[in-house]
């Protein structure tokens, strides 16, 4: 008994996995606004589908026990794995599902030591497509995972991602993300520029209906007095 107790209260503590470093998701506004562009691009391509869970900085720990092995993509997108509010992402309690598709925007402040250690951790954890890129260059990097793991692929200025059928084009001067239709990513503020639009267009629809309708009452009155003063109209 006393080494079953002992053995009881000199177990170790229940190991703690950050949600945070405290760092911030972006280090300048080119940055952040790309991120956000593909994560909500990305949510609204998949937002009918409860089997798909897209997230921006969220803490990725692949390994149960290992609380230092953890990393935190741009972007990252987990088929098979529900819809739902996450503190961190913690795989072996997703059925084991790693994040298929991962994205990192660069900053000025990220390293090139930094950035290996991040293909690595990719490729060790079962990443299948993994896009880099670097905004002050206008340079993609697309790796796929080939029977020798990440590899990367040789392309011009567009790429078709296999499991997400979007493409990434850099040929406009920056990174665009556009649907299998062919509708592009849109920016946070052309969102609202459009949404702006379309309340203008139904408030024109809305005034011309009331004008419309109030000709029509006009001449309803009108066809009312004369036959008031003349009888119903000949045939």
């Amino acid at each position: 008994m006393v080494s079953q107790l002992s053995q009881k209260y000199l177990a170790q503590p229940d190991i703690i996995y950050p949600e945070s470093d405290g760092k911030p998701m972006a280090d300048n506004t080119k940055q952040f606004e790309l991120i956000v562009e593909i994560k909500k691009g990305l949510d609204l391509l998949f937002i009918n589908d409860p089997q798909v869970f897209v997230a921006g900085d969220l803490f990725w720990y692949p390994v149960e026990g290992q609380s230092k092995i953890v990393t935190a993509p741009d972007v990252m997108v987990a088929i098979g794995r529900p819809k739902r509010d996450r503190g961190s992402y913690k795989q072996w309690e997703e059925d084991n599902i790693a994040p298929q598709v991962v994205f990192e925007i660069l900053s000025p402040t990220n390293s090139r030591t930094e950035m290996s250690k991040k293909l690595l951790f990719f490729e060790r954890h079962g990443v299948e497509e993994y896009y880099l890129y670097d905004p002050e260059e206008n340079v993609l990097e697309v790796w796929q995972r080939t029977f020798d793991g990440l590899s990367l692929m040789d392309f011009s200025d567009s790429w078709t991602s296999p499991r997400l059928g979007i493409r990434l084009d850099i040929s406009s001067g920056r990174l665009q993300l556009y649907n299998a239709d062919g509708t592009k990513f849109y920016s946070y503020i052309e969102v609202n520029l459009m949404l702006d639009h379309e309340r203008q267009r139904a408030d024109h629809e809305r005034q011309r209906a009331d004008q419309a309708s109030q000709q029509l009452a006009g001449m309803e009155a009108m066809l009312k007095q004369y036959r008031d003063r003349f009888g119903e109209l000949p045939q």
